[in-house]
């Protein structure tokens, strides 16, 4: 990984995506955005999850926004726009632990190179496309055929989709921290 952020950055990055939710479910005013030392400019994902189960995700692979202005829209979007999941309501907000992963530019990548735990893949094959980040194979023990084939399956292509010299595949590292560590 290239960069990362200080700790007190992530504390105040992970406080702002809670007082962003907790703005936007109590329909109050929008909070203070914290003066990091950091000026990166990311993609970033926004994971939540109540009691250690997953309850939303949303990100941006790229963003030229400020880190603190793509965390409060990925942080809303994780909680109000995940499709797989009903809008995160108010009395669940406490219940709620946030993760965020800040992403290191796409590049390609062959199957060969990808380290398990390290890379996360974007696919993109036949109109269709799916992403998953570094920490996914890890959370489910996956090596890395597994983690190749379920690539295919979130884009909805065939398991071995990623064999096809059409297809195209981008690898990128993930910074995670979280409000659990």
């Amino acid at each position: 990984m290239r960069f990362s952020i200080t700790f007190d950055d992530q504390k105040l990055l992970l406080q702002y995506a809670r007082a962003v939710l907790r703005s936007k479910l109590y329909s109050e005013p929008a909070p203070a955005v914290p003066h990091l030392a950091s000026r990166l400019r990311c993609g970033v994902f926004v994971t939540l999850k109540e009691n250690g189960e997953l309850r939303g995700c949303i990100g941006r692979l790229r963003s030229e926004l400020s880190l603190c202005e793509t965390v409060a829209e990925m942080a809303w979007a994780a909680a109000s726009e995940d499709p797989r999941f009903m809008p995160v309501r108010k009395d669940e907000l406490s219940l709620l632990k946030i993760e965020i992963t800040l992403l290191s530019p796409l590049e390609p990548i062959e199957p060969k190179d990808i380290e398990v735990g390290r890379h996360g893949l974007l696919i993109s094959a036949q109109g269709r496309s799916g992403v998953l980040l570094p920490q996914v194979p890890l959370e489910f023990g996956w090596d890395r055929e597994t983690f190749l084939t379920q690539l295919c399956r979130k884009a909805g292509l065939s398991p071995d989709a990623w064999k096809s010299p059409s297809t195209s595949l981008f690898g990128f590292e993930g910074f995670v921290f979280s409000e659990s560590h």
